[in-house]
């Protein structure tokens, strides 16, 4: 849905520019391909891919499919059966931790993790790491800002120059016709909501992860009750969507594109997501920070992105390893945030200078101070099955009340410990 921009002239020097390519390893023969598995977007990993092949090895990209969790599973299958055809990998943060405890990913040299986490945010760096090693490269970090009609909140009168909470944008969407836009499709991305609305409430859904299955699960928390009865509230308003358990992060962008679009919790690539299709949205496009669960909580958005790692059982580690610092080089992150609208997961790569040619100002500091205060998916190997009971306990969205947190806890406990099945 990202449009594709113009204007990458700038980029052919990247490879010269990066010295760690200037000395590949004398055994790499200029028939060696690595081969990239990437998430599908609007072509910003081909062109890293173009970018970072050099005379010794060419980088190809293979698709993975849409939805997360599929993306996962492939990977995970074939990494179980050691493929070697795999040789880099882009990882969604919630299945870093599984990939590295399984073994899956190759160890990324120390004086590589310590410029990685030099040039990266705190929240990439976090989503990175696992029992205190950095074991993929952050390469782009999103998060979520409150996306609304400027014509919609001047009719309602709603002073978006301050903080807002989820009881106010429903209330006002409520009270003059309008639509509240969020992921709650039995998916991974209501799964983002249900963090971030528990986070928000200064909670989190388990803490103690390095305990394993025996970890510390607080759904059933007072942040658990604020978070259900934000999706109560929602559910059964007239501001909820007709489509809302089966929403997801385009079907949002429709609603909020439509006649009543009034608010919307989604994703970087927004801003450049009318630009030919809506022009007229995009003119009413404003922007805040996420809302607040509670009043005075400090917000928590989603925090969302793509780590790049190698595979234990690549033929070409030297090769990957020394590609992968290419690949996210702030220069690259620049220019993969300009095709696709997933932005860097560096301070450095937000300076590319297409990136104030797309973007105002003020939303790329709020970008960035998003950033800072995103929340995180718990960093377990068991999110899969976290992420997987939460989903299933919280849905449809209409059926949550005020017993849905201690009836998720005692079912992902369940889960977790083997005596039910997903």
């Amino acid at each position: 849905m990202v449009r594709a921009r113009r204007g990458l002239a700038a980029t052919g020097a990247l490879v010269v520019a990066t010295g760690v390519l200037a000395a590949c390893s004398a055994g790499a023969s200029s028939s060696d391909t690595l081969t990239w598995y990437i998430n599908p977007d609007a072509g910003g990993q081909a062109k890293v891919a173009e970018n970072c092949s050099t005379d010794d090895y060419t980088i190809e990209v293979q698709v993975l499919p849409q939805n997360a969790s599929e993306q996962r599973i492939q990977l995970s299958r074939r990494l179980a059966a050691e493929d070697p055809e795999i040789d880099i990998m882009s990882i969604d943060p919630p299945y870093t931790a599984e990939f590295a405890n399984a073994g899956f990913l190759a160890t990324i040299p120390d004086d590589l993790q310590s410029r990685l986490r030099q040039q990266s945010f705190k929240g990439a760096v976090d989503a990175a790491t696992w029992d205190g090693k950095l074991v993929v490269a952050p390469f782009w970090s999103n998060t979520q800002v409150l996306w609304y009609r400027k014509s919609f909140v001047q009719k309602a009168g709603l002073d978006m120059t301050k903080p807002v909470t989820w009881d106010q944008i429903i209330d006002a969407a409520a009270s003059n016709d309008g639509k509240v836009a969020v992921q709650a499709n039995k998916y991974e991305g209501y799964a983002v909501w249900i963090n971030a609305l528990i986070s928000g409430a200064g909670g989190a859904i388990a803490t103690n992860t390095d305990r394993g299955v025996d970890l510390t699960l607080e759904v059933d928390s007072p942040a658990g009750e604020a978070a259900a009865q934000i999706v109560e509230k929602l559910a059964r308003s007239s501001a909820a969507p007709a489509d809302l358990s089966v929403s997801n992060e385009g079907t949002a962008g429709a609603t909020f594109g439509g006649p009543q679009g009034a608010f919307m919790v989604n994703w970087t690539y927004i801003w450049t997501n009318y630009d030919a299709i809506q022009p007229e949205v995009k003119d009413d496009l404003g922007f805040t920070r996420y809302p607040q669960s509670k009043p005075g909580e400090e917000f928590r958005p989603p925090y969302g992105g793509i780590g790049v790692g190698v595979s234990e059982y690549s033929q070409h580690k030297d090769e990957a390893m020394q590609a992968i610092e290419c690949i996210t080089s702030p220069e690259n992150q620049g220019v993969n945030a300009e095709l696709t609208g997933n932005m860097p997961a560096s301070s450095a790569g937000y300076q590319y200078p297409a990136l104030a040619k797309i973007y105002p100002q003020p939303l790329l500091r709020l970008f960035q101070e998003s950033l800072d205060a995103a929340a995180p998916r718990t960093v377990t190997p068991y999110w899969s099955d976290i992420s997987g009971a939460l989903q299933s306990s919280w849905h449809p969205p209409d059926s949550v009340d005020q017993q849905t947190p201690p009836d998720s806890q005692q079912f992902i406990e369940d889960v977790l410990q083997g005596r039910r099945l997903l």
